[in-house]
């Protein structure tokens, strides 16, 4: 440990800081024996401390022998976390993102395979673009949900070349297998689905076209169609063969991404979606903005914001009903998308009645307050789907009786939050 620590003191002193060894070896100590850190990751660690303290950039402080090797190999062969490794690869493709610290993320490969790469903002490398062919020194892969990917950093290097590597095809999905929704279930896989649009979620994201629900026979998957893609809207309630989307994880979901190389097209089917309903009862504490009269957009039955729709722009919006709630069952909370039959019925008000309201008032938001007013704090049991984070309200009733003290303590802690 104390030869580690000198090491480490020695190199600072070359770029002009001294660091004490007793301070370097202190950390390396604790780390090793209290934390039970292995010596080489706690020596990285206690250099990095010292780098940050110091405003001393990595690549100043690391030649390239810390990084040990770099051999060029196979894209099949790259099988181990936390290898430093050389590729010759072509870009595959590029996919869309959104992440302020990734500048590039995509899908890379040669006559052996093909492996996600992600290049992070803070490399300050050149972009790489689709189809051309690179070869890319020192980076290093890294494991993300059993799958190993590539990272390119500030030791990496890109150089283009002027070769055609035949990389393998089959990742880009251009025979992407047609599967059920059900059995999208790992990430990184190349599918297609035929389907019904379920429902269109509201999305105020530039980068992003369109987001909702599509569903077979076996069930429902969420969808989104990025801007980049160039492709056709859908429509809720038709249906359509999706050709070569790929599964996203995100947030312990799958999920599937339309992008440059899908293809929609629609088809005259009427494809029963499957659903397997739930049921949650519990005391209504919140009706989420958003609720109440809205309108939406007559081209793509988005909900207006400001008179506008996100893909569509000013349009002249038809007016609707619906209720996004937040039930509370004492142990946890479920939310609840009514629509204008269910919010009609439950609400006590036609839509009629809530235009002409919003219309005396000369405010919308009249409708949304009468809504809490009259159904906050009663006690209710929902069913339907389940599809992401909300039940789609099939059937709404009033329960009877509810604990007095479980009512104040939820309500509670509505106010407090």
């Amino acid at each position: 440990m104390k030869e580690t620590a000198i090491s480490i003191k020695d190199r600072f002193l070359e770029l002009g800081t001294e660091i004490p060894v007793e301070d370097i070896e202190e950390r390396l100590d604790k780390l090793v024996n209290k934390f039970k850190v292995p010596m080489d990751e706690a020596k990285r660690s206690v250099v990095n401390y010292f780098l940050k303290e110091n405003d001393i950039a990595r690549s100043d402080f690391y030649t390239s022998q810390d990084y040990g090797e770099s051999p060029l190999v196979n894209v099949a062969d790259i099988i181990e976390d936390g290898k430093w490794v050389s590729v010759r690869v072509k870009v595959t493709q590029i996919w869309d993102n959104d992440h302020e610290s990734i500048s590039q993320v995509g899908l890379i490969g040669d006559e052996t395979g093909t492996i996600k790469f992600t290049k992070w903002m803070g490399a300050e490398l050149p972009d790489v673009e689709e189809g051309k062919c690179y070869l890319i020194n020192k980076v290093v892969s890294k494991e993300w949900n059993g799958r190993i990917n590539l990272d390119f950093n500030k030791i990496s290097s890109i150089e283009e070349i002027d070769e055609d590597i035949d990389a393998v095809q089959s990742a880009l999905g251009s025979e992407s297998p047609q599967v059920n929704t059900a059995d999208i279930s790992e990430d990184g896989k190349w599918v297609t689905v035929k389907g019904k649009i379920v429902q269109l979620w509201d999305n105020e994201h530039e980068s992003i076209s369109q987001v909702g629900l599509i569903g077979d026979e076996t069930g429902t998957i969420k969808f989104t169609k990025w801007v980049g893609a160039e492709l056709p809207d859908v429509e809720e309630g038709k249906c359509y063969l999706i050709s070569n989307v790929v599964s996203k994880e995100w947030n312990g979901r799958i999920n599937i991404d339309l992008n440059k190389n899908s293809s929609i097209e629609e088809i005259d089917e009427d494809i029963e979606v499957g659903t397997s309903n739930v049921t949650f009862t519990g005391v209504l504490v919140d009706i989420q903005s958003g609720s109440g009269l809205i309108k939406r957009c007559p081209e793509c039955n988005r909900s207006l914001t400001k008179g506008a729709c996100t893909e569509h722009g000013k349009v002249d919006g038809v007016y609707d009903l619906r209720i996004k709630a937040v039930l509370d069952d004492g142990v946890s909370t479920q939310e609840a998308l009514l629509n204008r039959e269910r919010t009609e019925n439950t609400g006590g008000a036609t839509l009629d009645d809530a235009i002409a309201m919003a219309a005396d008032a000369l405010d919308q938001a009249v409708v949304l307050d009468m809504f809490k007013a009259k159904l906050i704090g009663k006690y209710y049991t929902v069913t339907g789907p389940r599809m992401d984070r909300y039940i789609l309200v099939d059937s709404i009733e009033q329960e009877s009786q509810v604990d007095a003290a479980l009512l104040d303590d939820l309500l509670a802690q509505v106010e407090v939050a």
